[in-house]
């Protein structure tokens, strides 16, 4: 981890079109202010956490959905038609 040091008003630069700013330090709070394409995402680390959890969650696919769709799918032969079956 790059560790910095700034003072209100200075800003550090991410690559060549990302800069974080330190807009004021309150007591034990610094609050930061982020330049940043559209394109790029910028969250708070506990938000950020939050999502990727949704978002795995969500892909699961809970094991009666599963015996369900087995049971109503038909299963595919092994088997290669006949010639009277296509």
């Amino acid at each position: 981890m790059l560790v910095l040091t700034r003072k209100v008003e200075e800003s550090i630069m991410i690559g060549n079109d990302i800069v974080v700013s330190v807009l004021e330090i309150r007591g034990n709070q610094v609050k930061l202010g982020v330049e940043a394409p559209r394109s790029t995402a910028v969250y708070r680390s506990e938000v950020y956490k939050s999502i990727m959890e949704q978002n795995i969650r969500a892909a699961e696919v809970p094991e009666e959905l599963d015996r369900i769709s087995e049971d109503l799918l038909p299963r595919r032969s092994q088997e290669p038609p006949s010639e009277g079956e296509v």
